[in-house]
């Protein structure tokens, strides 16, 4: 097949590069080539793999040496195309443009699945536009063999102008080879010869923008300028604003409107076009044989999406995740808890008494514990997620989920995060970032907190073991368990509401279509397993863990200072004259509580009392809730410390239990009841009380905005919901 060379076509790139600098390889391609597995085998680093679309996101940066010459690799995130619409597709973009952390590429790595090349080629089309030199590694060449799908690789390479190198990356065949082909590519410094011809009207207007284009070299500067006319979203526009002369913005939108007139709309002559090159090139160089393609995934798929038997698959598949979670997660959370309660004991026992030890102990052990003691059920959660991921189930899951959400303006994109949300808030706001509309995406980190996460569940158990009778109805069903489903629901059933209302009010936007790809099933790897519950738990410990440290340093802070010297002096005086050791700890603990009432916590706690009142609460449940901000189940320890218990508490205490049974109001009245349980439960289920979540949000939507809105409506919902429930039950008698 032979091509005329488009005017777009340009010289070799002329910036500048020192000899001892590394050729860098920029590494590309759609969701579920093998690129990721590729890049691992390239540099030998343990990059994370998916079986989902998307499920790259970050860039990886990785270096290998060919006959002496040194390469940066780095793995850009899957794309189906460069018309960026999401961040993760933003950033192969601005790699390719040099705008990246990166420089601009030598060399860019196309990866292309040999069973779906008419798909893959748009993408490549689309590079081979950047004036780069390109190399193409082809992967799943077995299966396609299988499939009965021939590749002529020569016609290939020879179509496209670039070299072509089939490889299997996990066994590592055709890595010398195409590491070869990148060092001529990089070496001759030269892009392919081949492009995608558009109409003249077309290559006139690129060529009109790139010359109002001055910030870019040459080369450069011609991709952007066609991208920039493409861009008929606006998105890319919006993201290069800063970088880019408003004269070019503004012309680019003005050329698409003459275009428009002339009957060449934008960006269908890009999609018709591209495809019609596709066509041609693999005409000489395809050949499909006969065999029935997934014949067992239809199948599967027949009941996996099916409206009533997918639906029940999958219920039944999140009721044994979640209880996986709890159940599994429980004897390793105790063995973290207990350890690092020995460790406080341990070090404290090395301190003398006073603000240092406090702070050692409580502030530093105390938060790093708050945050380890989640691992368990942070890895177990990705674990199993991983394990429908890579099998392929997931996206099927997505898929069928899109049913339900579509009726609230989101899609199935928006389901994995709240999946994850309700191990951890925090990797479910970062999952979201695979949505490609911005609004979507952003109602969706803003709803994600809203799902019960394990966070939440040490309060449940507390104070439904403490509060609601154990007793069942309708003469099997459990009333705690009831409740505790009931917890989860609350979360289940608002979050949709609460998108449904942003995306009529402040996020109003049209509706974007659900496309996903939904790979062939396949048996998981243990390796992939294992390194995604490695890379997901160091990534909560290094994010949230940082957060919830700092705040938990600043809460004991709040909850320590100012120290009262009478206080002390009159508990010193009463243990003189002590010797049991039980009167001691009593009196340590009446001091503690004493302490904690006068510090600037404790008086917060007191201010706010008329606030929370008409819930049913003291000011001590008030104080408590100020002092789980860092995470929520603080409140547990911080009750025990106020009731003079200690802080060792946890939600099975007994003794903290009976604790708050008894207590009461000055009139005598208990102050807990089952209305005030519930009352605190709802609160907690819908109130924002993670510093991580909120930072989470901070860092991936770019600004506080997000976060202090979430933490706004999140708070009010959950003062709501409680005064209601309290309001409503106090008067049923509960």
């Amino acid at each position: 097949m032979s091509a005329a060379p488009s005017p777009l076509a340009r010289e070799a790139s002329s910036e500048h590069r020192a000899a001892d600098d590394p050729f860098v390889v920029a590494v590309i391609g759609n969701p579920n080539t093998g690129k990721t597995t590729l890049f691992n085998a390239l540099t030998g680093l343990k990059q994370r793999t998916g079986n989902y679309a998307g499920v790259t996101v970050d860039s990886a940066i990785g270096n290998f040496e060919v006959d002496g010459d040194a390469f940066l690799l780095v793995d850009l995130p899957g794309s189906y195309s460069l018309s960026p619409r999401a961040p993760d597709e933003l950033v192969a973009v601005r790699a390719l443009i040099g705008r990246a952390a990166a420089s601009r590429p030598d060399v860019v790595l196309c990866i292309l699945d040999a069973t779906n090349l008419d798909r893959n080629l748009y993408l490549l089309s689309q590079l081979l536009d950047s004036g780069l030199p390109v190399v193409v590694a082809l992967t799943m060449v077995d299966v396609a063999k299988r499939e009965g799908i021939r590749v002529d690789y020569r016609a290939l390479a020879a179509n496209l102008g670039a070299p072509v190198v089939p490889i299997h990356a996990a066994k590592r065949q055709g890595i010398s080879q195409l590491r070869s082909a990148l060092r001529s590519q990089a070496a001759a410094a030269r892009g392919a010869a081949v492009r995608v011809s558009f109409p003249a009207e077309v290559e006139t207007a690129v060529g009109e923008l790139a010359q109002r284009i001055s910030s870019a070299p040459g080369p450069r500067r011609d991709f952007i300028a066609l991208r920039l006319l493409l861009d008929v979203d606006g998105f890319l526009a919006r993201e290069l604003a800063d970088e880019l002369p408003a004269e070019a913005i503004t012309y680019a939108a003005e050329a698409r409107r003459r275009l428009a007139q002339q009957d060449i709309a934008v960006p269908g002559i890009e999609i018709d076009r591209r495809y019609a090159w596709i066509d041609s090139v693999l005409e000489d160089s395809l050949a499909s044989g006969d065999g029935a393609r997934f014949v067992w995934t239809r199948r599967i798929d027949a009941i996996v999406t099916h409206k009533l038997w997918g639906t029940l698959i999958f219920l039944v598949g999140m009721a044994l995740v979640f209880q996986a979670i709890f159940t599994w997660a429980a004897p390793f959370m105790d063995l973290i808890d207990g350890a690092f309660g020995a460790l406080g004991d341990a070090v404290g026992a090395t301190l003398p008494e006073g603000a240092l030890r406090s702070l050692v102990v409580d502030g530093v052990i105390g938060g790093a514990g708050a945050v380890v003691v989640f691992v368990p059920q942070i890895a177990i959660l990705f674990a199993l997620i991983t394990f429908m991921e890579d099998s392929g189930y997931l996206a099927r899951a997505a898929f069928l989920m899109d049913r339900v959400m579509a009726s609230f303006g989101l899609s199935g994109r928006s389901f994995i995060p709240m999946l994850s949300s309700f191990a951890c808030a925090v990797p479910g706001i970062m999952s979201a970032r695979v949505i490609e509309s911005r609004r979507d995406r952003l109602v969706t980190i803003m709803i994600a907190p809203l799902m019960s996460c394990s966070a939440r569940l040490p309060v449940y158990v507390l104070f439904i073991a403490a509060f609601i009778p154990a007793r069942t109805v309708a003469g099997f069903i459990g009333l705690q368990g009831l409740t505790l489903f009931s917890m989860y629901m609350v979360g289940l059933v608002v979050a949709p509401l609460v998108a449904l209302l942003l995306k009529r009010t402040t996020l109003r936007g049209p509706q974007v279509p659900f496309l996903m790809e939904l790979p062939p099933y396949k048996v998981p790897s243990w390796r992939v397993v294992l390194f995604r519950v490695y890379d997901r738990s160091l990534a909560f410990v290094r994010r949230a863990g940082t957060i919830i440290l700092a705040t938990a340093i600043l809460i004991w802070a709040l909850s320590y200072f100012p120290r009262q010297p009478e206080v002390a002096a009159r508990y010193d005086a009463l243990r003189a004259g002590v010797t049991s050791e039980s009167a001691l700890v009593d009196l340590d603990r009446a001091e503690a509580a004493e302490q904690l009432r006068g510090s600037f916590l404790g008086r917060a706690g007191i201010a706010i009392e008329p606030l929370v009142e008409p819930l049913g609460w003291d000011w001590r449940i008030g104080m408590a809730t100020l002092a789980s901000f860092p995470a929520r189940e603080i409140i547990i320890a911080a009750l025990g410390t106020i009731y003079s218990l200690g802080d060792g508490q946890d939600e099975g205490s007994v003794e903290l239990r009976t604790t708050l049974q008894a207590a009461t109001w000055p009139d005598g009245r208990p102050i807990y009841t089952p209305a005030v349980a519930l009352s605190v439960m709802v609160f907690f289920a819908l109130c924002s009380q993670c510093a991580a979540t909120l930072a989470t949000m901070r860092r991936e939507t770019g600004s506080w905005g997000p976060p202090i809105a979430t933490f706004v409506y999140m708070t009010s919902l959950a003062y709501v919901a409680a005064l209601l429930v309290y309001q409503v039950g106090s008067r049923i008698g509960w």
